[in-house]
């Protein structure tokens, strides 16, 4: 896999499988928050809010209804894949701060450019970001941040974002957070860093066409 789409799935890649160290936090707790992040609440509206800014942009990628309800069909787990990559911005976000990793607009500017001219052109790189990795327009040029922190942080490692090296950062700064998960959209792995699925039979997503999620997965 080329190393730029390679580190691209470090934010959006499938959720893994259920490891030990899992924390959550109960709706009493903490009402109306998605999850809490170093001390710092997502909300349940925040989420909905990023939900459906992607389901907006599929929207008018897809005209075609029955396309269109294909799309909502195979990203039935926005809402928590979504969650897993907000709260997970903000684990590498984190290790990249912890090591004195910065990353400029310029970065930015410079990366964009680059990946345009592969996907041939502006439109089609964030068809393909929307397509692939549930990244809305607007969210691009952020998103391309977390990967050049990504990539900066394997670099100064020595190492690259597949290996347990770099995970082992994002753990600890996972740990750093003390991340906590409203049951209802699963538990956070802190070995891992990465949401997983708590064993909640009874509670049920329901993706409409307005993109409104109920309760079971997404990441951003």
């Amino acid at each position: 896999m080329h190393r730029r789409r390679r580190t691209a799935l470090v934010l959006t890649a499938a959720i893994a499988a259920a490891a030990p160290l899992l924390t959550a936090c109960g709706s009493e707790a903490h009402p109306g928050a998605a999850a809490v992040v170093g001390g710092q609440r997502i909300t349940v509206a925040q989420l909905q809010s990023r939900v459906d800014e992607v389901r907006r942009a599929q929207r008018a990628a897809v005209p075609d209804e029955a396309q269109y309800q294909q799309v909502l069909a195979s990203t039935s787990s926005l809402t928590r894949d979504t969650l897993h990559n907000m709260v997970l911005d903000q684990v590498l976000h984190r290790a990249a701060q912890d090591e004195g990793i910065s990353v400029t607009r310029r970065d930015v500017e410079q990366m964009r450019a680059g990946l345009e001219q592969q996907a041939g052109g502006a439109k089609a790189l964030q068809t393909a970001w929307l397509q692939k990795y549930g990244i809305a327009p607007a969210r691009l040029d952020d998103n391309l941040q977390l990967q050049l922190e990504a990539q900066k942080l394997a670099a100064k490692l020595g190492t690259d974002t597949s290996q347990p090296a770099f995970w082992k950062e994002l753990s600890k700064a996972s740990q750093e957070l003390r991340i906590d998960l409203n049951p209802r959209y699963g538990a956070w792995d802190v070995q891992k860093s990465s949401r997983v699925d708590a064993r909640t039979p009874w509670v049920r997503e329901v993706t409409t066409a307005t993109g409104t999620g109920g309760g079971q997965p997404v990441p951003a």
